[in-house]
């Protein structure tokens, strides 16, 4: 399987993935959800991928990655197909963990994918080039539910997005060979190494722990802007456009990754992503039109969309051998507790105080995520 087919691959599930996210904040507010239930229904997405990421990474290191690969893309068409069938908020709620349980068995395999299809001197490049389209699927996730929710409705949405994972599938399905690629361990000595020696190793836990922080500041703001915006009346597809101008900032960074990583340090350019995402969640309370929120969502989409490629390439390059899917899926598990306990926490918070705080938050945790990352670097 060709570079190029799984980049197709990850841009109709990651523009399914995104899109989906917006569409469930809607339509809870729509069918009277409180802010407290959103943050349940966030965090559904995060508890499945919680509990299985290891054990996909592991799957996708014994088995290859078309098993994982193929379930997934079916379980995200089916998750999306749910509220079409019954636009109800316990329908969102199953919606949203199989999503989470579909995509952590996808995301962690396709990954795997990307790091071995090329030497290690491509890694990089493929690692900037699979962010590149990541971030292409996002913009084009917000927008198509938008404009399909003030068109069509937010049922129908879930229908026009439950059909887009299907094309992964059939290329899938019908590859010749999509690839092994992962560790080259036997069936049974995986289990034998537990996955907290992976923590011991003191530079993967630290890029693991700014990888969870990273990310917990872009699904914040993925589910929060749509509820802020709504607040301040907005429509869907003026959001689409605010979440659409994030994702367009991620993908203009991402050309230029690679060069701020050879002038500095990987990791130098992770801190100051940390820090230009906090200044910009600090901005979002300030301001209600659209414009101006789309001007600080590109602000925050160009701090945020250093981190993935970065800390995906640390990640694969400081993990033992044989054992990428396994620290991959060890990055996922870390990401979604964080992704659990956040959401139902800055819940509680927007229910009693508003949106604003959580963003007030959330520039509190990148900032020190910035200071602490800094501190460790400095320590080595």
């Amino acid at each position: 399987m060709s570079i190029h087919v799984v980049f197709l691959i990850v841009l109709c599930n990651m523009t399914s993935f995104r899109g989906s996210k917006v569409l469930v904040t809607l339509f809870a507010i729509e069918l009277g959800a409180p802010q407290f239930y959103i943050g349940i229904v966030i965090a559904l997405y995060s508890l499945f991928p919680l509990l299985l990421a290891l054990y996909a990474g592991r799957l996708s290191d014994r088995l290859g990655v078309r098993p994982p690969m193929l379930a997934g893309s079916l379980g995200l068409a089916t998750g999306l197909l749910l509220p079409y069938l019954s636009p109800t908020l316990p329908a969102l709620y199953a919606s949203a963990a199989l999503i989470g349980a579909s995509h952590v068995f996808y995301n962690v395999s396709v990954q795997n994918l990307v790091g071995a299809l090329d030497s290690a001197e491509d890694r990089t490049r493929n690692f900037t080039n699979y962010a590149l389209v990541m971030a292409v699927g996002s913009l084009a996730g917000p927008l198509v539910a938008g404009f399909s929710i003030d068109r069509f409705g937010h049922a129908t949405t879930y229908l026009y997005l439950a059909a887009l994972p299907l094309v992964p599938a059939a290329i899938i399905a019908f590859a010749r060979r999509p690839g092994r690629q992962g560790g080259t361990k036997g069936p049974h000595e995986g289990h034998a190494v537990h996955a907290g020696q992976l923590l011991s190793n003191a530079a993967l836990r630290r890029t693991l722990i700014l990888s969870a922080i990273i990310l917990t500041g872009t699904d914040l703001f993925q589910f929060y802007m749509p509820i802020y915006g709504h607040a301040a009346g907005l429509s869907a597809s003026a959001i689409g456009i605010v979440l659409g101008a994030f994702a367009a900032a991620a993908f203009v960074v991402r050309l230029v990754v690679p060069g701020l990583a050879r002038r500095w340090s990987a990791e130098a350019v992770l801190v100051g992503s940390l820090y230009v995402g906090a200044l910009a969640y600090l901005m979002f309370p300030l301001f209600e039109s659209a414009v101006l929120l789309a001007a600080t969502a590109f602000v925050l989409g160009l701090g945020m969309g250093c981190g993935q490629p970065l800390t995906l390439t640390l990640i694969y390059s400081r993990a033992p051998e044989g054992r990428s899917g396994e620290a991959l899926g060890l990055r996922l598990t870390i990401n979604n507790f964080m992704h659990i306990a956040v959401p139902l926490a800055f819940g509680t918070i927007g229910s009693a105080f508003g949106v604003a705080p959580v963003f007030l938050a959330n520039a509190l945790i990148l900032g020190a995520g910035g200071v602490l990352t800094r501190r460790g670097e400095r320590s080595r």
